[in-house]
């Protein structure tokens, strides 16, 4: 769920408790315009404390559920990490090295541009596929990750 479905839920709440955009503002230490930014979608950012006050307020919870996966993940990445070469990385290839810790010379550029520029859920998603297919453990397939990413001298600071 993103900031304008909660927005959604929050001014749907808010009609069913009978509120105005004042008058839950007031009550929520909030300003009429962020209330309705927030349920416009239009607001770049609440802040968590401030967003868990209006939903408490509301009596809205907010639920940290895992999302479902799709099962495409080492697809997604593959292609991200295949977008500037001629040759294209599997995603077996990518699985199998993932879980081995065997960074083959063929696929190393693509690794490199994957642990460089792929957003960084992609790259969560597919070491949690890779772990269920391969049948390793999420923990070491990490350890990997990180292992390339000092090799190839990435410079994307989560892999510091």
């Amino acid at each position: 769920m993103n900031l304008s479905e909660i927005g959604q839920r929050i001014r749907d709440r808010r009609e069913e408790l009978g509120l105005s955009q004042d008058r839950l503002a007031k009550l929520g230490g909030l300003s009429r315009v962020t209330i309705n930014q927030l349920e416009t979608g239009s607001i770049g950012d609440l802040g968590v404390s401030k967003l868990l006050n209006l939903l408490d307020l509301l009596g809205l919870t907010l639920d940290a559920q895992a999302r479902a996966t799709q099962g495409h993940a080492l697809r997604m990445a593959s292609r991200t990490a295949s977008v500037s070469y001629k040759r294209e990385l599997s995603p077996r290839e990518l699985s199998q090295a993932l879980a081995d810790g065997t960074l083959p010379f063929e696929i190393t550029p693509h690794v490199a541009t994957l642990l460089d520029e792929a957003p960084l859920p992609i790259i969560v998603s597919a070491v949690e596929e890779a772990a269920l297919k391969e049948h390793v453990a999420p923990k070491a397939i990490w350890r990997h990750v990180i292992r390339w990413a000092l090799a190839l001298q990435s410079s994307r600071k989560a892999w510091a």
